[in-house]
C-alpha cells in the first residue's frame, strides 16, 4: 500500500475546497460583468451596471468633471446611487424593465441552471470524499473524483454562456451599452474551473491501483491495498 497516498489525497482535497469557495463566490455574486453606455456631452452623471446569474445591479455615477476623451460612463467604483434587483424571470412579483431591454433571458436562465448542476456536483464530491476517510472507504475516491471533474466542466460552460449573453448585448442595436469589462465574481469561477478539472483529474490517478513497479510484475502480484 502507497503509504503516502492520505497525503497525497488530504493535499488534492485542501485545493479542492479551495475551488468549491471560488465556485460558491462566483454563483452567489453579481459582479461577473460590468457594462457601460455611451456618455453625453455636457452630462453630470450616468448609470452604469454589473450583473450576476441572479441580480441586476444599476449604479447612476455622478462626474463632477467629465474628460472629453472620455466616451463611456465609468468606473463603477465611482460613488453614486445603487439599486439591485433580481432578474424578473426568479422573481415574477418583481419587474426588470432594465433586465427585458439588455439582457438576453435564455442565456441568463441556461448559466443559472448550469451553476446550480456545477455546484450539486461539487457538493456531492465532497460527501463521497468525506466518508472515504472513514473506514478506508477509498473506492469513494473515483466517483468524487468524477463529481468534481464535471463540476469544473459546468461551471466553464456557464461561464461561456454568460460570455455569449454579455457579447450579444453589446452588439445588438437595441441596448445603450457600449463598452463591457468582465470583473471578478467572473474571475473566480474561471479560477474554480481549473482547481476543480485539474484536481478532479489528480485524485482519480490518486484513486487508481498502484501500477506494477517491475516489468515482470502483474497487477496481480502487486501488493493489495487495505
Amino acid at each position: 500500500m502507497d503509504e503516502s497516498k492520505p497525503l497525497k489525497v488530504q493535499l488534492t482535497f485542501s485545493v479542492i475546497l479551495v475551488g468549491i469557495s471560488l465556485l460558491f463566490a462566483a454563483v452567489v455574486t453579481d459582479h461577473w460583468a460590468v457594462l457601460s453606455p455611451s456618455l453625453e456631452e455636457n452630462t453630470t452623471s450616468c448609470e452604469a451596471a454589473h450583473f450576476g446569474l441572479w441580480r441586476l445591479c444599476t449604479k447612476r455615477i455622478f462626474m463632477q468633471e467629465p474628460s472629453p476623451k472620455e466616451k463611456s460612463c465609468g468606473p463603477i467604483s465611482l460613488p453614486g446611487d445603487h439599486n439591485c434587483s433580481y432578474f424578473k424571470h426568479f422573481t415574477p412579483g418583481q419587474t426588470s424593465e432594465i433586465f427585458e431591454v439588455t439582457t438576453q433571458k435564455e442565456y441568463s436562465i441556461s448559466a443559472a441552471a448550469i451553476a446550480i448542476f456545477s455546484v450539486g456536483f461539487a457538493i456531492i464530491g465532497t460527501i463521497c470524499v468525506l466518508l472515504s476517510f472513514r473506514k478506508k472507504r477509498d473506492y469513494l475516491l473515483k466517483p468524487a473524483s468524477m463529481f468534481y471533474t464535471f463540476a469544473g466542466l459546468c461551471i466553464i460552460i456557464s461561464v461561456e454562456v454568460m460570455r455569449q449573453s454579455v457579447k450579444r448585448m453589446i452588439d445588438s442595436k437595441e441596448t445603450a451599452w457600449i463598452k463591457y469589462s468582465y470583473s471578478w465574481s467572473f474571475a473566480c469561477a474561471c479560477a474554480a474551473f481549473v482547481l476543480l478539472f485539474v484536481c478532479g483529474i489528480a485524485l482519480l490517478l490518486i484513486a487508481l491501483p498502484r501500477f506494477p513497479q517491475n516489468p515482470w510484475e502483474t497487477c496481480m502480484d502487486a501488493e493489495p491495498e487495505h
